[in-house]
């Protein structure tokens, strides 16, 4: 069986690597000429645990294959997925011109029928549009093609992508015929030999569920800070509270985990997507809007304890960083805390030596020489006023304190995390600063 993906960027190069692992024959198509001879070469634009094996391995088995030729892509393909970009547009409503593009694309090349699949996460009614465009594109060509549309939304996790592809928690798939329904029940019969559900409904039921997903767990993200904010002030510890509501099982203890506001290519998007969806209709998604309110207020959170302690007087003040991505286990730095805490300290005049095991050329195409960029975690808390620690990667949980003590300024340390021991801090010597414990 043959599928084409349109878009190699995260979710469609992900996607096609992991289908043609489990052995279906992925054609994956883009624009780009550079990233698709890199591509070719087994060079990957992205860091992602576990994906240039796999993109290698199957390109050596000829079961996947990278063209800029969409019309050579779509040779003998039973279903075409458009993973292109959706940015969030200035209202916060995403921005399908990139997956209508795909869409004329298609119409104007395809030559049998196909199941056209929104992979790239878009709003309520996009199959529709898509479904229109393909129609005005065959319209122009005097062709009556048949084709179903599909909506298969991706629920990845940066970090740990390739597993959850592989593995998933479910499948969902929004289909409106029996046709595309058993050709989607093909391309993912592989995955379901061990037991991990395909859940099929309605397009639009699809497409929403998305959505719905991610602001349930940003909601949760954000309802877990503000209570270690209030926890400071009540003088609780956040650490015992999550415990004792995390042991319930109507809540349990994923995503309750406090910090500095989420982050990436998905929550900040789909989060503003869906309120804009809702605002469209005449319903204010109040819950929604305060978690977006909440977690603009925490990737400032750090910053007001050091400007507490300073007492506002950052000029000159050396930070060393621990961390720029926005999760462990990637190079991506949308929407990440780090960057909001750095404008802010170079906002009042601070100086920034930076560390992260493999984001700094991403924020260096952001910032430049704005900030210096240290070659391991110690080298950025040389001559240091305090360190901070931003991303949870594993290379920072367990620090040398010694070392830290000779080669700090002062000994000081924002954690960001909560992944640090009050005790053995202060044990250390170190003046400790976290978010919703007692120290």
């Amino acid at each position: 069986m043959k599928i084409t993906i349109i878009g190699t960027g995260y979710v469609g190069l992900v996607s096609g690597a992991c289908f043609s692992e489990a052995g279906v024959v992925v054609s994956c198509v883009d624009i780009s000429s550079e990233k698709i001879n890199k591509l070719k070469e087994g060079i990957i634009p992205i860091y992602e645990p576990g994906l240039e094996a796999i993109v290698k391995r199957n390109l050596e088995k000829g079961r996947l294959s990278f063209t800029t030729d969409l019309e050579e892509g779509l040779k003998e393909s039973e279903a075409v997925f458009i993973a292109v970009g959706t940015p969030p547009g200035e209202d916060g409503s995403a921005d399908l011109q990139h997956v209508l593009s795909a869409a004329t694309d298609i119409g104007k090349l395809m030559k049998d029928y196909l199941v056209i699949v929104t992979k790239s996460t878009v709003p309520i009614g996009t199959s529709e549009k898509v479904r229109e465009t393909v129609r005005a594109a065959l319209k122009k060509r005097g062709m009556q093609i048949p084709f179903d549309v599909a909506s298969n939304p991706e629920f990845l996790k940066e970090g740990a992508a390739v597993d959850d592809f592989l593995r998933p928690d479910r499948i969902i798939v929004g289909v409106e015929s029996d046709q595309a329904k058993k050709i989607m029940e093909r391309i993912y019969k592989p995955f379901l030999l061990n037991g991990h559900p395909l859940i099929f409904m309605d397009i639009a039921s699809a497409e929403l569920t998305k959505y719905a997903a991610n602001s349930m767990l940003a909601t949760r993200i954000s309802f877990m800070n503000d209570i270690a904010n209030l926890c400071e002030l009540v003088g609780a510890d956040v650490n015992s509270v999550r415990k004792g509501i995390g042991s319930d099982p109507r809540i349990g203890n994923k995503f309750i985990y406090p910090g500095m506001g989420y982050g990436g290519s998905c929550f900040p998007k789909d989060v503003k997507a869906i309120i804009h969806t809702a605002e469209a209709y005449g319903y204010p998604l109040k819950v929604i809007r305060a978690v977006e309110e909440v977690n603009n207020y925490q990737k400032e959170i750090i910053f007001l304890k050091i400007r507490e302690y300073f007492k506002d007087d950052l000029k000159d003040k050396v930070f060393g960083i621990w961390g720029l991505s926005f999760k462990p286990n990637t190079d991506d730095i949308r929407e990440a805390p780090s960057l909001t805490l750095i404008q802010k300290l170079l906002e009042k005049g601070a100086k920034i030596k930076a560390y992260d095991p493999v984001a700094m050329g991403e924020v260096k195409k952001l910032l430049g020489n704005k900030i210096e960029y240290s070659k391991d975690l110690y080298e950025a808390a040389i001559d240091a006023d305090a360190l901070i620690l931003v991303t949870e990667w594993s290379e920072f949980r367990i620090p040398n304190y010694n070392v830290l003590s000779r080669l700090m300024k002062q000994k000081i340390i924002f954690d960001g995390r909560n992944i640090y021991e009050p005790l053995e801090l202060k044990e250390s010597g170190f003046k400790y600063f976290c978010i919703g414990r007692k120290i």
